[in-house]
């Protein structure tokens, strides 16, 4: 991404003010996971090639990454930043498309990041903690 757009994508964040910034930047690094994860590694650094994820393939790749990065602390550093319920990844993603940042296809919709799965149980500490005997 350029400077400029990054400055862009920056200013469009702090306006809307929902989320900060590093959300953002950890929604971009799921969004990079979920399509490594769909479509291969060689295939989704290409330019130009149509590199399309669900928000379901979103929601799941950004818990994953969560877990990995954090933890059982994951569900507090999205609490930090006012992220919820994954419906929150999609109003992040959304508010990118309604500024030309990323794109959607007439098949998707908000409600596609709606209760993929909860934080209750997604970053429950059990699952964080896995003994193995």
């Amino acid at each position: 991404m350029s400077s400029e757009s990054e400055q862009t994508r920056e200013l469009i964040i702090r306006r809307d003010g929902r989320y900060p910034v590093e959300a953002f930047m950890f929604l971009q690094e799921g969004m990079a996971r979920a399509v490594k994860a769909t479509y291969g590694e060689k295939y989704a650094s290409r330019p130009g090639v149509d590199r399309h994820v669900t928000g379901r393939q979103v929601c799941l790749s950004l818990r994953d990454l969560a877990l990995e990065r954090w933890g059982f602390l994951a569900r507090n550093v999205l609490a930090h930043w006012r992220i919820r319920a994954t419906v929150d990844f999609g109003h992040m993603v959304y508010l990118m498309i309604e500024h030309g940042l990323m794109h959607k296809t007439d098949e998707d919709s908000l409600d596609d990041f709606r209760n993929v799965y909860t934080f209750d149980d997604a970053f429950a500490p059990q699952d964080c903690f896995e003994l193995k005997e």
